[in-house]
């Protein structure tokens, strides 16, 4: 069959829960001469509309019944869908039959999505689970070669316009990309359903486990302009980068969304009700983050952390975006600006650099709110739960001779939210509710206990400083230290206190080495690694 095949649009079914421009979209479609069959409050709908529709029941001769849990699931109706037009036993079965051909099927499915993330009860998401909408869709898809398939108004539109141009009927091609889209949709219907099952049941490993999302955004290339990329949406509600409006700038990259997000849900380990927070991202790695009672001055102590990195990154906040921040933030060159909100004396002065991206997502990231992160691995999917943990002060527990100091412990709790956020093997060191010296993705933690000293003092030359901020700091690591060594370059770096899991073989010495230096140490009993 070649591509241009055109198959005519005579009779079309429509069901659909969201009537949002149903009626425009009925009347086109009876004005082309299109018998309509429908169902339900859709053939209401379009009845008080003063447009023709025919009810199923009048061609299935059986009635809509259990709340109108049964209305399609038919011979007729799915015979129709399924009837092959070139085959003769097909034919001569649905003129036997009473089975009318259908050309169009329009339907969208129940609410499921939106019920769950409203907060639904366990009988409301399961009512709104839709059974005869998928079976309708699929075997519309199936037949693709006679029957067009629409799961929203934009596919709709499309066949109109495609009858537009062919006389009443569509192409091959139109047919086959409505199909391929509808199987889509179905399969991410049913992962959502299934993933929600599994969630009630408190499965975190399901024998069979899927994942579907609809495309938000056609990016220009992924990591690299040799890669494809596109940007899906999932049914989760949390705020983030997936809810985020761009309200100025050029098209965001894949590598833009992948940093904003690391950005972003960093921000969100700062209570927005408590100081305000920014964090600058660079490779999806932190490179400066602080704490402070204005947000200007939040930012000004995180750009001050590591401004050679901060060039080109990526800057995320807890709170409004307001016109002082703002105005620090166009004085270097920044890719993305990520915020809850900005008033409009800080989108103002973010306009004067039209390149600038900025997001506004209406809300901050929950850190304890659970979820599931995949990942993809040769032939198959890595899943786990979304590191939600976080130590509290009352939980951690002093292992050496000295105490932490009030001051020291704010700062600890301050350097163990961001190390969280660090490739591992991480190591943090922190001054002052700000970062002095981050060092990621190492393949030892000496390495990066050393790299991270190596930062602060390139940020001090910078700034021309006497001497690094890591001189009074305190370290945090994502794992235990399986050597002293790790702990010693603390110390020789001038970190006063450490915060790190414990449970190393070898905790003994690594406190003995503590104790030597004079440095207040606290395990947590947790670790944060993070590839």
């Amino acid at each position: 069959m070649s591509d241009l095949a055109l198959a005519p649009v005579r009779r079309a079914l429509i069901s659909v829960s969201d009537k949002s421009g149903l009626i425009e979209r009925g009347r086109q479609l009876a004005d082309a001469g299109v018998e309509i069959l429908s169902t339900g409050g859709t053939l209401r709908a379009l009845k008080d509309a003063g447009i023709p529709a025919k009810d199923v029941s009048e061609v299935t001769e059986f009635p809509e019944m259990m709340d109108g849990r049964l209305k399609t699931l038919h011979p007729r109706v799915h015979g129709g869908l399924l009837g092959r037009r070139d085959n003769a036993e097909d034919r001569a079965s649905m003129s036997e039959h009473g089975i009318p051909n259908i050309d169009l099927l329009y339907v969208n499915l129940y609410p499921f999505e939106e019920t769950v993330a409203k907060g639904g009860e366990y009988a409301d998401c399961v009512e709104n689970i839709d059974i005869g909408g998928p079976a309708m869709i699929r075997a519309a898809a199936k037949n693709h070669a006679w029957v067009n398939v629409c799961t929203d108004g934009a596919d709709v539109d499309a066949v109109l316009a495609a009858m537009g141009e062919h006389e009443g009927a569509t192409p091959l091609s139109l047919r086959q990309s409505l199909a391929a889209k509808s199987y889509a949709r179905t399969a991410a219907y049913d992962a959502a359903i299934s993933n929600w099952f599994a969630d009630q049941l408190g499965n975190g490993a399901p024998a069979w486990r899927a994942f579907g999302g609809q495309l938000a955004q056609a990016l220009r290339y992924g990591e690299n302009p040799h890669q494809k990329a596109a940007f899906y949406t999932t049914p989760e509600t949390r705020k983030g980068i997936a809810t985020a409006k761009q309200v100025q700038g050029k098209a965001l990259s894949y590598n833009n969304l992948a940093d904003a997000d690391a950005a972003f849900e960093l921000a969100g380990e700062f209570d927005p009700s408590d100081k305000p927070a920014v964090v600058i991202v660079k490779h999806a790695n932190p490179c400066g983050v602080a704490v402070h009672d204005s947000l200007a001055a939040a930012y000004e102590k995180a750009f001050a952390a590591d401004p050679i990195s901060a060039f080109g990154g990526i800057v995320a906040m807890n709170k409004t975006l307001d016109a002082e921040t703002a105005g620090e933030l166009v004085k270097i060159f920044t890719e993305v600006v990520v915020a809850p909100d900005a008033d409009e004396d800080a989108l103002a002065v973010l306009s004067g650099k039209s390149n600038l991206r900025v997001l506004l997502t209406g809300g901050m990231p929950d850190p304890n709110q659970a979820g599931w992160l995949t990942k993809t691995v040769a032939g198959g999917l890595l899943v786990q739960e979304r590191d939600t943990a976080m130590i509290g002060l009352d939980e951690l527990k002093v292992v050496t001779e000295r105490a932490p100091t009030e001051a020291e412990l704010a700062d600890l709790m301050f350097a163990w939210k961001v190390v969280k956020h660090v490739k591992s093997n991480a190591i943090v060191y922190a001054r002052n509710g700000s970062t002095a010296g981050i060092g990621m993705g190492q393949t030892s933690r000496l390495e990066a206990a050393r790299l991270a000293v190596r930062k602060a003092e390139a940020t001090a030359q910078e700034h021309k400083w006497d001497a690094p901020r890591t001189e009074g700091s305190v370290c945090a690591s994502d794992a235990f230290f399986p050597f002293a060594d790790g702990l010693n370059a603390a110390a020789e770096a001038g970190a006063t206190a450490v915060i790190q899991p414990g449970g190393s073989i070898r905790d003994e010495e690594v406190i003995e080495a503590a104790n030597k230096a004079g440095i207040a140490m606290v395990f947590t009993g947790m670790r944060h690694f993070r590839h």
